[in-house]
């Protein structure tokens, strides 16, 4: 199985990429001030410190840092990185963080929209609730720090962009808004993983994300979106353990979230002074990593899972069809989808026939 690899050897060339892509976008990205929202822990976390390698100056605002405080000490006692509580929702806290911001740096260069409530966290531990089982609390809570703080944080954080006419917002999507067609009617991309509210909210990032840039683009503003790949994130943890305890595996090996940083590098990069400097889109992270020299999804797994957890997903994938071929990035969801729900019953058939 293609798949099945040495994820020490596997790990090594993760680390080597990653060293690539930081001597390339270094010089461009060193003294930059990058804030990054829902930065105390996971994705978040591994985005700043990603960053912090590169000699950019960054914020990380998270609504608690609790659990996280050894992390906001190091960033507070740097003067290179600031740490600071500010809840998205809360106006006049991102006013705070905005002036603590230009207290300590004077100007904003980059804005990454990280934060957000997730299914798995609001919906803990499985995450999946029917849609029509959601209640009006969940969708104006979910709306309310993915899209409404959200839109709070750029209003703020974008004013000494606007000044200077020059800045960079991300906004971290998922792959879960996609669509694809067939004979001009258009379909989800992978409604089956049961995703409401949060799906709607990304939704609704990736059209603010495709009219903002446009209506910024005069201004010397970028604005862009990425997805990333089945990552494991602060959450993931518990969640694969929730399916282990009912006999199933939470879908295929996570992604390191290191995966994501040679993209982020190119987006918080200079350029924002050129007529060709990118703008306006959204891009799927494993695609855009192995289209760019920087592997495909395969390898950036993450082999340092706990022992419970690495052993299903070894498991999973000792059984898996070499579906792989030249020129893949990652496999379309569809085709996933049918090559893990095949496999686990084979899984589970074997199980049976040894009991």
């Amino acid at each position: 199985m293609a798949q099945l690899a040495d994820g020490e050897n596997l790990t090594r060339r993760q680390a080597a990429i990653l060293e690539r892509a930081l001597r390339q976008f270094q010089p461009e990205l060193e003294d930059r001030v990058v804030v990054v929202t829902g930065g105390a822990r996971g994705l978040g976390r591994v985005m700043a410190e990603g960053l912090l390698r590169t000699r950019a100056r960054v914020v990380c605002a998270d609504k608690t840092w609790e659990g996280s405080e050894d992390f906001q000490e190091s960033l507070n006692a740097s003067n290179r990185s600031l740490a600071i509580e500010m809840d998205v929702t809360d106006g006049a806290a991102v006013d705070r963080g905005l002036s603590s911001t230009l207290g300590k740096f004077a100007t904003v260069d980059v804005l990454i929209n990280n934060a957000g409530l997730v299914s798995e966290t609001w919906f803990a531990p499985h995450g999946h609730v029917k849609t029509l089982d959601t209640t009006d609390h969940d969708w104006e809570a979910m709306f309310g720090v993915n899209v409404f703080g959200t839109v709070k944080v750029i209003r703020r954080f974008v004013a000494p962009m606007l000044e200077k006419a020059s800045g960079s917002i991300l906004n971290i999507l998922s792959s879960g808004v996609l669509t694809t067609s067939i004979g001009g009617g258009f379909f989800g991309a992978r409604p089956w993983t049961v995703e409401m509210p949060y799906q709607a909210t990304k939704a609704a990032l990736s059209a603010l994300t495709f009219y903002l840039a446009q209506e910024v683009r005069s201004e010397g503003i970028r604005v862009n979106a990425l997805m990333p790949g089945h990552t494991r994130a602060s959450w993931f943890d518990e969640t694969a353990r929730a399916f282990q305890e009912g006999g199933g595996i939470y879908a295929l090996r996570p992604l390191t979230a290191d995966h994501v940083l040679p993209l982020v590098y190119f987006l918080c990069a200079g350029g924002d002074d050129s007529f060709e400097a990118v703008s306006g889109r959204l891009y799927h992270t494993p695609d855009w990593n192995y289209d760019h020299g920087y592997g495909d999804v395969r390898l950036w797994g993450d082999y340092n899972l706990p022992a419970d957890l690495d052993e299903q997903y070894k498991r999973l994938e000792a059984a898996l069809p070499d579906y792989w071929r030249s020129g893949l990035a990652r496999a379309p969801f569809d085709v996933e989808r049918v090559a893990y729900a095949t496999t686990m019953e084979k899984l589970r058939s074997e199980e049976a026939e040894s009991t």
